[in-house]
C-alpha cells in the first residue's frame, strides 16, 4: 500500500454566495495524502468540509485553489482532455446519503447496468458485471426485483453495486448510512469492508458516525476546511477532549471505558472498537476475581 492514489496539497474550495458576490470558503489549504488500498473514514461536524472534498475527488466540485491528483491524474491541470476525465469519473465511485437518489430503473440488475451501459460496454462484458457487482454486494437473488420495494439497506447495496460495475479502483461513501436502520447500516459497513479487505479498493467512508469511523484503518478529522487529525483509530480518540471542542464525540464503548478509568478501574490499551472493549471488560474482571 506504498502507492499514493489520492495526493492533496493545499487544496481549496470556496462556494459562491449572494450571487457570486461573496465566497463561503468550505475547503483550506488542505493537505492530505491517502494510499492505494487504504480504508480511511473521514468525519468533522456539519459544515467543515468532508463532503466538499468527497465532490472534488469525483469532479462534482472543481477546485478553487491547490493540487488534486487521484490515480496520478492531475484534476487541476487546466488542459486535461475530456476522455481522460471521464475515465476519472470511471475509476472513483461515489455512494451518496440516499439511495433513492441513485436508482434510475424499475428493475435491479437493469439499475445496476446503467453506469456501464452508457460507457459503451459490449452486451457480453455488461452481463458479466452485472452479475458480479450483484454478488459482491450479496443482492443477485434480488435481480428482478423492484428496487422501490427493497429495505434501506438492500436499496444501498444496490447502489454501491451500481458502482462497482462502473469498475472503480476507489469509492467514496458520503454519508451512505445516515438515512439507514441498525441493520441496513450493518449490511453496508460490511459491504465496505468486504470491498477493502478482498478487492484492495481505496475506500472513503465520510461520516458522522464514531462507531463505523472506529472500524477504519485510518481516520482523518476535518474542522472548518483544514485537516485537523491524521491517524489510528486509536490514535485519533484518544484525543478525547480536543475532539470535543470541535463537536465530535469518540466511540460509545470509548466514553465507557474513559468514565470506568474515570471511576478508579484498571483497563488496559485503547479500545475504540466494541470488541476490544469487550475484552478489557473481560480481562478487568478476570483479574478482580483472581485477587479476590
Amino acid at each position: 500500500m506504498s502507492n499514493v492514489f489520492i495526493h492533496a496539497e493545499n487544496l481549496s474550495y470556496s462556494y459562491e454566495e449572494d450571487g457570486g458576490k461573496d465566497k463561503h470558503p468550505a475547503l483550506q489549504n488542505f493537505s492530505v495524502d491517502i494510499r492505494e488500498g487504504e480504508y480511511v473514514a473521514v468525519l468533522g461536524h456539519n459544515g467543515s468540509g468532508k463532503s466538499t472534498f468527497a465532490k472534488l475527488l469525483n469532479l462534482i466540485l472543481e477546485p478553487t485553489d491547490g493540487i488534486l491528483t487521484v490515480g496520478g491524474v492531475d484534476l487541476t491541470d487546466p488542459d486535461i482532455e475530456d476522455a481522460v476525465l471521464l475515465e476519472h469519473r470511471r475509476r472513483v465511485g461515489m455512494v451518496f446519503q440516499n439511495p433513492d437518489n441513485q436508482l434510475v430503473a424499475t428493475i435491479v440488475e437493469q439499475d445496476v447496468a446503467f453506469g456501464p451501459e452508457n460507457l459503451g460496454v459490449e452486451r457480453e462484458e455488461l452481463r458479466r458485471r452485472v452479475d458480479s457487482a450483484l454478488e459482491t454486494v450479496g443482492m443477485t437473488q434480488y435481480a428482478q426485483h423492484e428496487p422501490h420495494r427493497l429495505s434501506g439497506g438492500q436499496k444501498q447495496r444496490v447502489a454501491i453495486a451500481g458502482v462497482l460495475a462502473m469498475m472503480p479502483k476507489c469509492v467514496v461513501f458520503d454519508e451512505s448510512t445516515a438515512m439507514l436502520d441498525p441493520g441496513g447500516r450493518r449490511e453496508v459497513l460490511d459491504t465496505i469492508r468486504m470491498l477493502n479487505r478482498e478487492y484492495g479498493m481505496t475506500v472513503l467512508n465520510i461520516t458522522h458516525y464514531m462507531n463505523e469511523a472506529a472500524e477504519a484503518d485510518r481516520v482523518i478529522v476535518i474542522n472548518d476546511g483544514e485537516l485537523l487529525m491524521d491517524g489510528t483509530p486509536d490514535e485519533v480518540f484518544s484525543r478525547r477532549e480536543e475532539l470535543r471542542e470541535v463537536g465530535l464525540e469518540v466511540p460509545q464503548c470509548t466514553e465507557l471505558i474513559h468514565r470506568l478509568r474515570r471511576e478508579g478501574i484498571s483497563l488496559e490499551g485503547d479500545t475504540v472498537s466494541t470488541p476490544e472493549a469487550c475484552a478489557a471488560l473481560l480481562e478487568a474482571a478476570y483479574t478482580k476475581l483472581s485477587k479476590s
